[in-house]
């Protein structure tokens, strides 16, 4: 198969946003008076949407929707203020994107934040980057791994979904790609890892960026 295009999820696969998500949370915690967590304890808590990440968060007699709903819009408030504090591309990033797009592959952002403030951190991250689509949390899509966000941007591509490769971090992006028809690549630098890439169906396991290069020769 000739691969002509890449979809990136975001957090955890092209940025370390990790420590301004965990700091966000963890001060809208504070401020409710519930306790807050390690940093490594939101790699398994984040990538299902901001609602899904307030929900892991709080503690488990707190998980109704009166406490959860509040807690998450507290959490995308807190977040917008942050974002830019210490989250960085991963290594070998820009230059895996610069490579991709000297090669004339298209590019897109699938990922589960708010879309409006995806597209703001991608542009401010990766200027220099022309991405076709980047496709977030909005009102007239479901969520990852619903294959709909992905779709979408086939449709921005012009491309079918088969010369497209997905690649992300989690098993959510995994289980997107196979939805939607995809080419299944995990990126191991991110928060998951091989086992968990593999049970949801990743096609490739990456151990750096650069591996990528080895579908789009």
């Amino acid at each position: 198969m000739i691969y002509r295009a890449a979809i990136f999820d975001l957090d955890g696969t092209l940025l370390d946003t990790l420590k301004d998500l965990a700091a966000s949370m963890n001060q809208v915690l504070h401020h409710l008076g519930f306790p807050e967590h390690l940093p490594e304890a939101y790699k398994y808590f984040v990538g299902d949407g901001m609602a899904n990440l307030a929900r892991r968060a709080l503690p488990a007699e707190q998980r109704r929707d009166d406490v959860i709903e509040p807690a998450a819009v507290a959490m995308r408030e807190e977040y917008r203020r942050r974002w830019r504090s210490q989250t960085k591309p991963y290594p070998g990033i820009p230059e895996l994107l610069e490579t991709l797009s000297t090669r004339r592959i298209k590019l897109g952002v699938l990922t589960n934040k708010p879309e409006n403030l995806a597209k703001s951190i991608v542009a401010a991250y990766f200027p220099d980057i022309s991405f076709t689509g980047v496709v977030g949390a909005n009102p007239s899509l479901p969520l990852k791994p619903d294959p709909t966000g992905a779709w979408t941007l086939a449709q921005q591509l012009a491309l079918p979904p088969a010369t497209i490769v997905l690649v992300g971090d989690s098993g959510t992006d995994m289980q997107t790609a196979s939805a939607a028809g995809m080419y299944a690549a995990g990126a191991l630098w991110g928060f998951r890892g091989a086992e968990e890439l593999s049970a949801a169906g990743a096609h490739i396991l990456l151990k750096t960026p650069a591996d990528l290069l080895v579908l789009f020769k």
